[in-house]
């Protein structure tokens, strides 16, 4: 193995294009942070030239059937292939992961490209059959709140299999990149997401469907999972002086319970509107018209909606977990994670001041597009995949 992977480093290195598979995300849509990563690479990485092929789960969509698309074979010269999918909580990672590596192990791709930690305990079998393999750990999702023992067990198999396996290792944080060299001695490559510049759109369609206008609404965007910090959220909001609605985007995913849950905990204060998921025009007029963006998260990889977020202006108020208070620098402002009565004292304080709001919308753009670009992104990774890449902008742990 090792001497076929010396060859193809040889090669790769003149040749200018190469054939890349990719699999771990659900489909090339915006269900994710996974999927979002996998849709801007996969693409850009095609206009460049590459030939690339997704391998995506044959289930239903993760927010539920009435999201389902036609399923293609192609989309924007990006190949999309299905594997067959356990449609079970746990199960649909591992089956689909399972049938996307034999297809990877058996094709003639040059890079095998795998997302997240779940997906990463199937990298040995491409391995096994000389394919350069490079794992993207999105996120420890071993300690997610929604899987139990076993998937979580599941889960830190992967994560022990990259480390065993992968040729390089591509983590978001400098956090996550400190965890894997503290325990486990493996040096890791830090290439952040990216975002794009904001498509501005007139609060229309939330104004038809929810009653939203320009600055009415604080806004939360992500899965309704217990990690995301809803719960404070809720909390916290409804206790605070405010005509202002809170409005939750996103859907659950394998957490239905936990989503009723908090949808009950609301259900007393018509000030808080749960939209479910959203895509589209009606995703980009919440990002553009919000008052303020809120994403209280106890557990992030590098949370794309944060980004997103700021790169349409937005005042935002995070938890200070170390993969938000990264990625805002002193552009945001920061409650300490967890502490809900440190949460409703900076949201309160943000509706009484507008000035205050005023100010970080001011500065929150230019500073994530200046920081976070996908084509930046995209060189870098296309670097690792020739093994030609300097490390510039990953720290070496000691």
């Amino acid at each position: 193995i090792e001497t076929m992977q010396v060859r193809y480093l040889m090669k790769s290195r003149n040749r200018e294009k190469m054939t890349i598979a990719m699999f771990g995300q659900k489909n090339c849509d915006r269900s994710g942070g996974v999927e979002v990563v996998v849709t801007e690479l996969s693409t850009r990485m095609t206009a460049m030239g590459h030939n690339v092929t997704c391998y995506n789960r044959s289930c239903h969509h993760v927010c539920g059937k009435k999201y389902d698309e036609p399923k293609i074979s192609e989309y924007k010269g990006v190949h999309e292939k299905y594997v067959p999918t356990i449609s079970w909580k746990g199960l649909s990672a591992v089956s689909s992961s399972f049938f996307a590596s034999l297809a990877c192990a058996f094709g003639k791709y040059d890079i095998v490209h795998i997302h997240a930690e779940g997906p990463a305990a199937m990298c040995w079998l491409p391995k096994l059959f000389g394919k350069r393999v490079i794992v993207t750990i999105h996120g420890l999702d071993h300690q997610r709140a929604k899987w139990g023992k076993k998937a979580s067990k599941y889960i830190m198999m992967g994560e022990k299999s990259a480390v065993k396996y992968a040729d390089e290792i591509i983590v978001l944080s400098k956090h996550i990149q400190q965890y894997f060299f503290n325990t486990y001695r493996r040096q890791t490559r830090f290439i952040p997401n990216g975002v794009n510049a904001p498509i501005w759109k007139e609060a229309v369609e939330i104004k038809e469907r929810f009653g939203l206008d320009q600055n009415s609404y604080i806004l939360f965007l992500g899965r309704i999972v217990p990690e995301k910090g809803i719960q404070y959220l809720i909390d916290a909001f409804r206790n605070i002086r405010t005509n202002k609605k809170l409005v939750i985007a996103g859907g659950s995913s394998d957490t239905r319970a936990f989503a009723d849950k908090m949808k009950e905990a609301a259900r007393s204060d018509s000030r808080i509107l749960f939209t479910g998921f959203v895509q589209g025009r009606i995703l980009e007029e919440l990002y553009s018209n919000a008052y303020l963006y809120t994403l209280p998260s106890d557990l992030e990889g590098m949370p794309l909606s944060l980004l997103e977020a700021m790169s349409y202006g937005n005042c935002c108020l995070t938890s200070d977990i170390d993969e938000c208070a990264s990625v805002v620098g002193d552009k945001a402002i920061l409650f300490h994670r967890g502490d809900t009565d440190d949460l409703r004292e900076k949201l309160q304080m943000l509706c009484d001041h507008p000035e205050i709001v005023k100010k970080y919308k001011g500065e929150a753009e230019k500073y994530i597009l200046d920081n976070y670009n996908w084509s930046d992104v995209v060189d870098r990774t296309i670097q690792l995949y020739r093994g030609q890449y300097d490390g510039s902008n990953s720290a070496v742990c000691k």
